[in-house]
């Protein structure tokens, strides 16, 4: 039987595409409070403020392009023989555009919009404004469809399911400090899975990883890819 690979992305896969990481020395994080930007309460509190970091993000991401890594998980997704399914807790939307589907998106999408009121879901225009009203019941409650601190991950009821089916478990650009998502190399081991940690250097949970690839994402990804291809074909 085909193997199952299950790969996790974090904002180090994105990188490259000149989509800023969160927690190095220049990261977002660095020049917003993220109590004020990503949770329900900052939300709350200013939500102008709260649109106009996702207008800017939206923007960002919808001008970059998916680079060499991206492609390779695509490239992957196309030509392995099994299931591939990538986890991603980036909200950009760089895996589509190189190709890849069976994408699950943990933390939202920036090119989503939610009603708080209704829970309805539509495409959201570049600049979402606090004045905007939900189409379906009209209410005046919308807000980025993005998961924020304090609020639960998506898809996690499928998440766990293919952790428990993978064969091969891979965590790329991730920082290994962000639960739920930090657990689930340990998770796929339990059930067997080889877990692998493809990075630009060791994460906080590298010790959970049977195998460690370090350097720039667009090197190492396609490098693993090309191996894993190999390996199976």
């Amino acid at each position: 039987m085909a193997e199952k690979i299950v790969i996790l992305t974090g904002a180090g896969i994105s990188a490259e595409s000149g989509l800023g990481t969160f927690r190095d020395v220049d990261g977002l994080w660095t020049k917003y409070d993220l109590d004020d930007v990503a949770t329900p309460e900052g939300f709350a509190r200013n939500p102008d403020l709260v649109h106009s970091f996702y207008n800017a993000r939206r923007a960002n991401s919808a001008a970059a392009m998916p680079n060499a890594a991206h492609n390779a998980l695509a490239k992957l997704e196309q030509q392995h023989a099994g299931d591939v399914i990538i986890i991603t807790q980036n909200v950009d939307g760089l895996h589509e555009a190189a190709g890849a589907q069976n994408v699950l998106h943990m933390h939202g999408i920036l090119a989503g919009a939610l009603c708080d009121t209704c829970g309805a879901r539509w495409t959201a225009p570049v600049t979402m404004r606090t004045t905007d009203t939900c189409p379906t019941c009209k209410a005046n409650a919308t807000r980025p469809d993005v998961v924020w601190f304090g609020e639960t991950p998506y898809l996690m009821d499928a998440i766990h399911e293919h952790l428990m089916q993978a064969d091969v478990f891979a965590a790329i650009g991730t920082s290994g400090e962000v639960y739920p998502a930090a657990s689930f190399a340990l998770q796929a081991a339990q059930f067997g899975a080889h877990t692998v940690e493809i990075n630009l250097e060791p994460s906080a949970n590298v010790s959970d990883f049977a195998e460690t690839l370090f350097g720039p994402a667009t090197q190492t990804v396609p490098a693993w890819v090309n191996a894993e291809l190999g390996r199976v074909g």
